[in-house]
């Protein structure tokens, strides 16, 4: 069932980017990434957060797509963030167009450690250290993966995951 509903993601990444569909997507996705990633030990422990800055409708997508799921015996909560400085642990975290990463990156990334994926959504991000970044060319919805980011903060993708139709591989 998992498989078939990233699937049915992937469908709708090549729509027309439209202020409404956009949003849906990019919580649907952010939420099935967190399955084609391999996390450490200590990630699995506790809740499995997923912080969203400066983008609160996103975060109320991923509200919704979240409620009563869970990431293996983790509970999936969701945190809310107005800035950088109220940053605090989480194993995902979704820095919306509002957040300017590209000028935020390095106290992001201070916020934040080892061990988190950093989605993004901005030209550019994945040259500051984004492993995700959401991109639209051409008036459709793109991915690309940064697989060399994403090791040095001990995150692997999987193979799946760097296959996916829409995925940019740096």
């Amino acid at each position: 069932m998992k498989k078939i509903l990233f699937i049915i993601t992937l469908l709708l990444l090549p729509l027309v980017v439209e202020a409404q569909v956009v949003p849906k997507a990019k919580a649907m996705l952010t939420f099935n990434f967190i399955r084609y990633i391999g996390w450490s030990e200590e990630v699995r422990q506790g809740d499995f957060v997923i912080g969203v800055i400066k983008d609160k409708e996103l975060a109320s997508w991923l509200t919704k797509l979240s409620t009563g799921k869970k990431f293996g015996y983790q509970d999936i909560v969701i945190k809310e963030f107005k800035s950088v400085d109220e940053l605090e642990d989480c194993q995902v975290v979704y820095v919306g167009a509002g957040g300017n990463y590209n000028k935020n990156s390095d106290a992001v990334m201070a916020k934040v450690g080892k061990n988190t994926l950093i989605i993004t959504e901005v030209e550019g991000a994945t040259n500051k250290g984004a492993m995700i970044n959401f991109v639209v060319r051409d008036d459709i919805l793109k991915f690309e993966l940064h697989k060399k980011n994403a090791s040095i903060a001990g995150i692997q993708f999987s193979s799946k995951l760097e296959m996916m139709n829409g995925a940019i591989n740096l």
